[in-house]
């Protein structure tokens, strides 16, 4: 997987030649396909050929296209990618309940975790410490829903009282709305590359909705959107093309994965493989990223 998250945010003309990508507007920009992780098609006139989506989604870049408001609306992804396709499905179909369930509360635990670390990142010391020993007490399968009292308390904090998600005047939740669609996307692209089902998740389960387990396994990152835009928005502040590149550079930032410091892109592409092993009973444990701030990744 490359490294560029690009935004195309003005009129422009896509098109690949000899391994480059070429972006025709105002100039002529080359980039190696093979360097784009991530790319954001904002501007409803840019023209794309077939064979240009073909070679992003083939070098395993994550496509976004977006709807008339300029969010992302859809993501392109590969039809049996992995070559063990039905036997990776089989695996994730017959996971025990106890797994699930067990799976289910890694996932919870590390979503407090984050939202824990996103306070303490603002100053909030003493609601951080509160998140992180709330944490502690989720049980499998979270039956008592610590979750959602984890996210009343974290967005009364967050940003204010008055703060809500549904508040379409709100310009930090544009951010949001955002930042989340770029992290829900690049899962999707990922599970779907390690040959998972996208439908079957393991606590969503809306017959819906086609990315339940991708709606899964991006809970932990959302705090990572949350830091951003505590930080960069107000309730007014209207969302920019600078800054809906700064949301789409999330992604680069720096993680803590399984110890190890990574970019935020390859600790969800570590969380995968986790599960993965997990399908196949060679483990239990999720590969969780962890939120270390919003430093971007330096690679050697």
């Amino acid at each position: 997987m490359g490294y560029r998250n690009l935004v195309i945010a003005s009129n422009a003309d896509l098109y690949n030649r000899n391994g480059q990508l070429e972006i025709s507007g105002l100039g002529v920009h080359k980039v190696p396909l093979e360097d784009v992780k991530s790319i954001v098609l904002e501007n409803l006139s840019s023209q794309v050929t077939v064979s240009t989506l073909q070679r992003l989604v083939e070098s395993g870049a994550a496509v976004y296209i977006c709807d008339e408001k300029h969010l992302p609306s859809a993501v392109v992804l590969p039809f049996f990618q992995h070559s063990r396709n039905s036997s990776i499905i089989k695996d994730q179909e017959t996971l025990s309940l106890p797994t699930i369930k067990n799976t289910w509360k890694q996932i919870v635990m590390a979503k407090i975790g984050n939202q824990s670390q996103c306070l303490l990142q603002l100053g909030k010391e003493k609601e951080g410490n509160y998140l992180e020993q709330l944490a502690k007490t989720v049980a499998s399968g979270d039956p008592k829903n610590v979750e959602a009292t984890a996210a009343r308390y974290y967005f009364k904090y967050l940003f204010d009282e008055n703060f809500t998600r549904g508040n379409e005047e709100d310009c930090r939740n544009h951010a949001l709305n955002y930042g989340y669609a770029i992290m829900r996307g690049m899962m999707a692209r990922l599970l779907t590359g390690y040959g998972f089902l996208l439908l079957k998740g393991l606590h969503h389960a809306n017959f819906y909705n086609a990315f339940n387990l991708a709606d899964d396994f991006m809970e932990p990152l959302r705090p990572l959107v949350d830091l951003y835009v505590a930080k960069t928005f107000s309730k007014d502040t209207e969302l920019t093309t600078s800054q809906k590149a700064e949301l789409l550079g999330l992604l680069n930032v720096d993680v803590l994965s399984g110890g190890q410091h990574h970019s935020a892109s390859y600790g969800m592409e570590r969380m995968v493989q986790s599960f993965s092993r997990i399908c196949q009973k060679k483990g239990k444990a999720l590969v969780i990223p962890e939120l270390l701030g919003l430093h971007q990744h330096r690679y050697e």
